[in-house]
């Protein structure tokens, strides 16, 4: 919707994919000019808005469901308009937490359901961008469905690792991965690594990044005593996550949904700086001491160094990151949504929800 709608839209995601994998401390006056799309949506959508109203009158949907914080704002009240005042307008926000970063897009008072992943994010939505309570239900489990099916047993787990990664069982795996846009620090983390080769092994992925792909390969063509597999894009993270023993990634709401879910604790790559979004995420963790940052090599060297000498530490902290793992289950999530679009079906007007806070 954004992308494919303007010019100026898509100069936007292209230019945040690249200070993402380049300079991450740009992101900060990047966000402050993104958030005066608060006024500028206000009451209509300004850019693209020639596209988003041929999708709209080509699928005159029931419900109009965003995930994404550019696409509530003004993008409601032109569905309102053009399909009438029945269609039903949720958002689905992915954040873990409120403060310097909760895009102020996220929130538009007209929304007919709020869904929040977390509590505490739901709270700063309603104290900081004054939502009101009972249009907001908190779920943290809102992954694909896939993700839920595809559980390895112990046994499925060996296999994976063993057959199809073509790395040993009896060493601790470290996934290093990124974003779709390929954000990382890849070759001074696998430098680490490698001098800690009797003790750990690497899964790398390196996202829509050819050039990072490359570099990868070729580190490991030039350390053949280092056990590592390298990949590009893949819609695999699930397994991956499941056979590591921790990850290393940015704090991407999905991946790190993702890393919770299949209780793989976090080391937070913090390189170059982190985003203001991303901060929300690692804000939630480390507030527990459920998680780990790292700012630089040194930092990843210390850490594997303290855990050696200290092999209750990262047993303590897997253990204050798997609590914080989501008890719900995702298809309430999807009932919620399927019974606003069955009510503008119907014409009906949606009473207040009864599950607040469930």
């Amino acid at each position: 919707m954004l992308e494919d709608s303007s010019r100026v839209a898509r100069f936007g995601v292209n230019f945040y994919n690249f200070i993402q994998r380049h300079a991450p401390w740009f992101h900060h006056p990047y966000y402050l000019l993104v958030e005066g799309l608060s006024f500028l949506n206000k009451n209509e959508v300004s850019l693209g808005r020639p596209y988003y109203d041929q999708v709209l009158r080509s699928y005159r949907p029931h419900l109009v469901f965003s995930v994404h914080d550019c696409l509530n704002r003004g993008y409601f009240q032109h569905a309102r308009k053009v399909l009438g005042k029945h269609v039903r307008c949720a958002t689905y926000c992915s954040e873990f937490s409120g403060g310097y970063g909760y895009s102020r897009n996220w929130v538009e008072p007209s929304v007919d359901l709020y869904i929040s992943r977390t509590e505490t994010a739901k709270n700063y939505a309603i104290k900081a961008l004054k939502l009101a309570e009972e249009k907001i239900v908190v779920r943290g489990q809102f992954l694909m469905p896939r993700i839920y099916r595809e559980a390895l047993t112990p046994i499925e787990r060996h296999r994976f690792i063993t057959e199809r990664l073509g790395l040993r069982s009896d060493r601790r795996i470290v996934f290093l991965t990124t974003g779709g846009a390929g954000a990382n620090n890849h070759i001074a983390l696998l430098e680490v690594l490698k001098r800690h080769s009797d003790k750990y092994q690497a899964v790398v992925v390196c996202g829509r990044n050819q050039k990072v792909f490359l570099e990868a390969s070729r580190w490991k063509e030039r350390n053949p005593d280092f056990s590592c597999n390298i990949t590009g894009f893949t819609n695999e993270i699930h397994l991956y996550m499941q056979a590591a023993d921790f990850v290393v990634t940015r704090g991407g709401t999905t991946t790190c949904a993702e890393a919770l879910h299949f209780e793989c604790p976090i080391v937070f790559n913090g390189f170059g700086g982190v985003m203001p979004q991303e901060k929300l995420t690692v804000k939630y963790f480390m507030q527990d001491d459920a998680a780990v940052k790292i700012s630089k090599a040194e930092d990843f060297e210390a850490l594997l160094a303290d855990w050696f000498r200290s092999s209750g530490k990262f047993s303590e902290l897997k253990r204050r990151f798997s609590k914080m793992r989501f008890k719900d289950d995702p298809r309430d999530t999807i009932r919620l949504l399927v019974d606003l679009a069955r009510d503008a079906a119907r014409g009906e007007n949606r009473p207040a929800l009864k599950v607040v806070g469930a």
